[in-house]
């Protein structure tokens, strides 16, 4: 697998660089959870792109929505287009086994 090597005309800017040293740190560290906060539109994306860059780890990005995983494999793509970014969608909501009983979820 190639290195992970970000291609952007742009680099990190305000507070993107301080927060991709705080979570580079915290994997150092041996952090199983962190969570970047940030409005839209304010580079939450290619702040990430930039801690698999300097981490270089195989990334597993989760959305909670359909259109947004579809972007983010979309922005990953472009960040990363020597490297395999794939995008999966889990049908789950159109299909459930026939043992599946929803009120036994917890």
């Amino acid at each position: 697998m190639p290195n992970f090597k970000i291609v952007s005309d742009f680099g990190m800017t305000g507070d993107q660089p301080q927060a991709a040293d705080k979570l580079v740190a915290g994997l150092s560290k041996g952090f199983e959870h962190q969570t970047l906060l940030g409005v839209t539109g304010s580079g939450k994306t290619f702040t990430m792109a930039n801690v698999v860059e300097r981490v270089q780890r195989p990334t597993l990005v989760i959305s909670h929505n359909k259109t947004l995983a579809a972007q983010l494999a979309s922005e990953f793509k472009e960040f990363f287009p020597n490297n395999a970014v794939e995008y999966f969608v889990s049908y789950y909501d159109y299909y459930q086994p026939e043992a599946y009983i929803p009120r036994t979820d917890l």
